[in-house]
């Protein structure tokens, strides 16, 4: 009832769930390009943040307690999204890259350290949607513990879709093309996967969530009412799965939408919002699926925060 009475009577206030921890990072000075994107290595207790510059460390290291760890450079030209995958023996930090130089349009895997361990699609060649691993800007992967492959590809680019992935790089299935209609794109911008089989993405321009079937890549919906004021920039689920956080940028807001149980994906019901200071411009976002913690790549406030659950 609190939920619904908080929902159609915004003016009452908000019960707040998330609060800001001021002391994440212990020293923001660290932060000295744009920060793009950010992602949580909760089996470990490790934040990667890419960010973009001249002469700037691409990824950063911090412990999720935020004491600066380490950072690497190679082969990263322009960040744009970033994912660990932890598995029973290893783990990985994959990044997509839309540079325009030697190592763009790629997808590249990393060990934590930052060696360079795999590359998705042609480096320096943007590419067109007849073939599937040609990227052109992409803007975001998921991967699954099985190791199969979520891209949405492009931000801004040629492309617009989203492919699905084998372990072994091959084309599971591929839906997409640049256009309003269903299915369609207007920049996909951030994609993740839940539990029950759902494909969520971040339709950026076209101002709505789509989902899609993971095995078949078949559409089941779409979410438009929650993003009249601005388009989602960034799709994570918490912990339980029972809520998805999404990044508004160019209101400066986390929006925080329940969750549909297995079925139906019915109408989008924001929940909670948090308001971020103006001109933050909050990019893409990650949660520590252990301690619920939202970490938010801020390009205008050249940051990463991190807002705690209450």
């Amino acid at each position: 009832v609190l939920i619904a009475f908080d929902y159609f009577s915004p003016w009452k206030g908000q019960q707040q769930m998330y609060k800001l921890d001021i002391g994440w990072p212990k020293i923001p000075e660290y932060f000295t390009g744009q920060t793009f994107c950010v992602a949580v290595d909760s089996l470990h207790g490790l934040v990667y943040v890419g960010q973009r510059g001249d002469n700037v460390p691409k990824v950063l290291v911090f412990s999720e307690e935020g004491y600066f760890l380490y950072s690497w450079n190679n082969t990263v030209e322009m960040p744009h999204g970033i994912f660990v995958l932890n598995t029973a023996t290893d783990s990985s930090v994959w990044i997509t890259d839309v540079g325009t130089g030697k190592y763009g349009h790629t997808v590249k895997q990393y060990s934590p350290s930052g060696k360079l361990m795999q590359i998705l699609g042609t480096p320096g060649n943007a590419g067109s949607s007849l073939i599937p691993l040609q990227f052109d800007q992409p803007a975001e992967i998921f991967v699954e513990e099985s190791g199969d492959i979520y891209v949405v590809d492009g931000d801004g680019g040629m492309n617009n879709r989203l492919l699905k992935l084998s372990n072994d790089y091959k084309e599971i299935w591929l839906t997409g093309t640049n256009g309003t209609g269903i299915g369609q794109f207007k920049i996909p911008h951030s994609v993740t996967v839940d539990p029950f089989g759902r494909v969520w993405v971040a339709d950026r321009d076209n101002k709505r969530i789509q989902v899609f079937d993971k095995v078949t890549g078949e559409w089941l919906g779409s979410w438009s009412s929650c993003f009249s004021e601005d388009g989602p920039y960034s799709v994570r689920f918490t912990g339980n799965y029972k809520y998805l956080i999404v990044a508004q940028l160019n209101i400066n807001r986390l929006a925080v939408l329940a969750a549909p149980p297995v079925g139906s994906i019915g109408d989008c019901v924001m929940v909670n919002t948090v308001q971020l200071a103006d001109e933050t411009k909050p990019h893409l976002v990650d949660v520590d699926m252990k301690s619920g913690a939202v970490y938010v790549a801020e390009i205008g406030a050249q940051q990463v925060q991190k807002y705690i659950p209450l």
